[in-house]
């Protein structure tokens, strides 16, 4: 997944960036709200946002990005733990609410949990006709065998499962997929979608021709 972190603390920043990284995410730091402008137009899984920032309230940016009808999921990351705190921010746009301190691995989980809600399956697992995702083990598996998958490739097969239906840009998925490494790699894409339709089957990464990629395969 990619993802924005909204987190002034350097310390804990550092952590969770460093720890999502090494999960295989793609995560951009934002330090303050005012840095949050050097992301303007980017495409994220979801949002990690500390409520209290040094210029302003990340509640407060996450409520405007909601009457502007972004529905990115987010995770309000706060050391408020009063039960008003949490109802405060669950109502004010955030999809999950964890206390600091926190486990990252618990925070991970719990990402993984509000973007599958996001794309409409509850349970871990999604199928497209012989294909299997499961979005929590992070694996895929074709007529009932488990296909090793490199990390990139389950980069690209995440994306589009948490997109399913949708047909996403190129351009798009490159920066989901790679970040602001995109750039760098012009046909790093088209690569990984090759190898995953070798291994999982060329239905079901489906090219729109001048539009983009989808998941096909009909999801159950």
């Amino acid at each position: 997944m990619r993802l924005l972190l909204i987190e002034d603390d350097e310390l804990l920043g550092e952590g969770l960036r460093d720890f999502l990284r090494a999960d295989g995410h793609v995560v951009d730091w934002a330090r303050r709200l005012g840095d949050i402008d050097a992301y303007r137009g980017e495409s994220y899984d979801a949002w990690l946002v500390d409520w209290q920032l040094p210029d302003g309230s990340g509640l407060d940016w996450l409520g405007n990005q909601r009457r502007r009808g972004d529905a990115t999921p987010a995770l309000m990351l706060t050391a408020r733990d009063l039960l008003a705190d949490r109802l405060q921010g669950l109502d004010g746009g955030a999809d999950d609410y964890i206390v600091k301190p926190f486990a990252p691995e618990e925070l991970a989980a719990r990402l993984r949990a509000v973007c599958r809600r996001s794309a409409g399956s509850g349970g871990a697992r999604v199928a497209f006709g012989p294909v299997a995702v499961d979005l929590a083990a992070r694996c895929a598996w074709r007529d009932g065998e488990r296909v090793d998958l490199t990390a990139r490739e389950w980069a690209v097969l995440e994306a589009l499962t948490l997109r399913p239906g949708r047909i996403v840009a190129k351009a798009e998925l490159e920066r989901l997929v790679l970040g602001f490494d995109a750039v760098l790699a012009s046909n790093a894409l088209e690569v990984h979608v090759s190898s995953l339709r070798r291994k999982l089957g060329r239905e079901l990464v489906q090219t729109v021709r001048g539009m983009g990629y989808r998941i096909g395969g009909g999801a159950a």
